[in-house]
């Protein structure tokens, strides 16, 4: 009962919908990251800076994104999804990590743009070993429209764990990251 309720409230109200739980889980990946790190107290504004990007930029960059990639290529054959993921790849991508790495400006950084010269190409190609997987095989070809962006948040989640540890105390590579979480 209470999923078909959820499903409904997706369906009827997507944006909402899928922008709120795509902030709720990325500002959530800040939270693990904060747990493994086992810091003595919990850094909540920098939790609130990150839902902050995640809600304002992220959740609704993907919502409207995920759509203009689904009029312009529809379908999921393998043409059509190849296409979408190359455009997510190399347009998409760059830009929100880009995005991410300037939460420095909402903690009074001087230097806003130190993380991401540092951090950038590292954390991008990082990503392109996670997200082509994530969107072709899973996004594109088996999650319906109107749940997509909720599912992005999904991933998100994994992913903000790793940026946020990434900006925090890593360099933006998965070695980095892994031996960090072992």
């Amino acid at each position: 009962m209470r999923r078909a309720v959820l499903k409904e409230a997706a369906k009827r109200f997507p944006w909402l919908a899928n922008v709120t739980l795509y902030g709720g889980l990325f500002a959530g990946g800040d939270l693990v990251h904060q747990l493994m790190a086992q810091k003595e107290h919990m850094d909540w504004r920098h939790t609130r800076n990150v839902a902050i990007v995640a809600i304002s930029f992220h959740g609704n960059f993907n919502y409207f994104w995920l759509r203009a990639l689904e009029r312009r290529f529809p379908g999921k054959s393998a043409g059509m999804v190849f296409r979408k993921l190359l455009l997510d790849q190399s347009f998409a991508s760059p830009l929100a990590t880009s995005v991410f790495y300037t939460v420095s400006f909402l903690e009074g950084k001087e230097d806003i743009f130190e993380d991401w010269r540092e951090k950038f190409f590292n954390t991008w190609k990082t990503g392109l070993m996670y997200w082509p997987f994530m969107q072709q095989f899973l996004n594109f070809v088996l999650m319906p429209l109107y749940m997509r962006t909720a599912f992005m948040g999904c991933c998100a989640f994994l992913w903000a764990t790793f940026l946020c540890f990434s900006r925090q105390d890593g360099d933006g590579t998965a070695g980095v990251a892994l031996a960090f979480a072992l």
